[in-house]
């Protein structure tokens, strides 16, 4: 069988009414290649009185990949970073050692009709760059590899694929790719990495006859070449890697293969410690920590 786990994601309120659905880490699996971390949010259309906007929060060990499909949303941080966020680009955003980011809606956007939907992963960082410098990576959506396999057009967003390289800059081998499929026709993914995903965004797929229907996740077998057939006109990203060198750690918004650092970081964020983003003044307390006698994810 080519599916190893089937993964269904659960409900996530990040404020005022802004619900992403989260499928990593799960119970089944911490990661999938260096992604420890998987959020879809949308597609919805935004009330106009909605007030989805992420204030400033901090991150270490890890870096943020957005890739929206519609909408756009305005990241600033505290490397002095600006960056107008738009379907098709990738927006790689290094934490290491310590970031602090918003993330919020245009101002073009705001009380105007709209809609939104896109990605958010955390991919962490290997052992020996998670004190890297902080830093921000855009690549637009025009720079990314486009190209079309038999009936599929598809975009390598992260790595390589189809003899086509993502310009985007990585820190451990990484695939990432966004696939669109008409009704009833296939694909074939060979060479993939040791560990690997398929999540269907829209519209559902099959994979050597077993059924990932929208909004699932499926783990698969990469010891062969998989054959994905769409069942409606899907659209679907794969993810994957090579494994992590080693477990890590969570809390809240920091990434460590030390449990020690995920306390000094939430002690730091809970003194201000932390940088600042330019030209803001709201934050997000620290949310309660885990109990000393329990274990951090």
């Amino acid at each position: 069988m080519s599916i190893a786990h089937i993964i269904k994601g659960h409900d996530k309120d990040l404020g005022g009414g802004f619900i992403v659905s989260r499928y990593l880490p799960s119970v089944i699996k911490q990661a999938v290649g260096p992604f420890i971390f998987f959020d879809h949010f949308g597609p919805i259309d935004v009330p106009l009185d909605a007030k989805h906007d992420v204030r400033p929060h901090p991150h270490i060990g890890l870096a943020t990949v957005t890739y929206l499909y519609e909408g756009a949303m305005d990241h600033r941080d505290s490397i002095g970073t600006y960056q107008r966020i738009e379907p098709g680009a990738i927006n790689w955003m290094t934490s290491g050692r310590g970031i602090v980011h918003s993330e919020r809606t245009p101002p073009d956007l705001k009380g105007k009709p709209h809609r939104t939907h896109g990605l958010q992963l955390w991919a962490a960082l290997p052992q020996a760059h998670e004190e890297d410098e902080p830093n921000f990576s855009h690549t637009p959506a025009a720079a990314i590899p486009e190209l079309t396999v038999g009936a599929a057009t598809v975009r390598v967003l992260i790595g390589t694929a189809f003899g086509q390289t993502s310009p985007v800059p990585t820190y451990a081998p990484t695939l990432y790719l966004d696939i669109a499929l008409p009704l009833g026709e296939t694909i074939d993914l060979a060479d993939l990495p040791a560990e690997a995903a398929v999540y269907a965004v829209t519209g559902g797929v099959e994979v050597d006859g077993v059924s990932v229907p929208l909004k699932t996740m499926a783990l698969l077998d990469t010891s062969k070449p998989q054959r994905l057939r769409a069942l409606d006109a899907a659209r679907f990203v794969v993810i994957g890697g090579a494994p992590l060198d080693g477990h890590r750690f969570m809390f809240w918004n920091f990434v460590s293969s030390s449990k020690e650092r995920l306390a000094q970081a939430a002690d730091d964020w809970d003194a201000q410690r932390f940088p600042q983003v330019p030209g803001e003044t709201e934050r997000i307390p620290l949310p309660n920590r885990p109990k000393p006698q329990g274990t951090y994810l």
